[in-house]
């Protein structure tokens, strides 16, 4: 089945079409393609040219190997100890940023029809993430634990880069920080060194344009809310 393609666009156009896509398309993504990915994701912004960025992909058998690992969740809290000194979110969140991560989860589960008291459907939906939503492919992000928080930004700076050079070439995305709540299992699954830290998950492949959770869109704050001009 050939990969889907589509017209180059500008950065500006990249960034408002990269949305968290959470159903996709059963058609293969290349390791070419991928590479092609990487291989422009390579040239984003570091300090020192450090460079601190490891990625682990994963397809086919590799990737149902991943999923058997995770195959009974349960819920947050099923792995209590596995996130370690690097939990995905702060202790009691505060405002404007509890508020909303609160409305992002509320309008994906109206989008959905899942209600409030929907607990069940709620966990259904929230273990997709460990299925990478139907994906093809699975990236996981690494970093050295010992490397400082500017470091951490210039992860940050990478995997942003997968996800624009990703789908300028037609390629969905959805960065999974729920991975980040078994980074020991996933430590130990992958043989990592033992200074190697799994930060992230990222699903990558083709969306299915007519799932109706890919619909939403969530909001941004004006600019003039978080910043500020000192122009003479």
């Amino acid at each position: 089945m050939p990969e889907p393609t589509t017209a180059p666009m500008t950065v500006t156009e990249a960034l408002k079409a990269r949305i968290s896509t959470r159903a996709f398309l059963p058609t293969p993504l290349t390791e070419a393609t991928l590479r092609d990915i990487l291989d422009a994701a390579r040239w984003s912004p570091s300090g020192g040219n450090v460079q601190p960025w490891k990625v682990i992909a994963v397809s086919g058998a590799a990737q149902e190997a991943v999923k058997a690992l995770v195959r009974n969740y349960k819920g947050p809290g099923m792995f209590p100890d596995e996130e370690g000194a690097y939990p995905v979110y702060p202790a009691n969140l505060w405002d404007p940023y509890r508020s909303r991560r609160y409305k992002v989860g509320e309008d994906l589960y109206a989008l959905l029809g899942i209600g409030r008291d929907n607990k069940p459907g709620r966990l259904k939906q929230l273990a997709k993430n460990f299925d990478f939503f139907g994906a093809p492919v699975g990236l996981f992000f690494i970093i050295d634990r010992r490397m400082g928080h500017g470091q951490w930004a210039h992860l940050g700076m990478f995997m942003q880069s997968v996800a624009l050079a990703a789908i300028e070439r037609g390629v969905a995305s959805c960065f999974q920080e729920l991975w980040g709540t078994m980074r020991t299992t996933l430590h130990a699954h992958f043989a990592l060194d033992e200074h190697d830290l799994v930060y992230c998950g990222m699903a990558l492949g083709y969306a299915d344009e007519s799932a109706a959770v890919n619909t939403l869109r969530t909001e941004r704050e004006p600019v003039d809310s978080f910043a500020r001009f000192h122009f003479d």
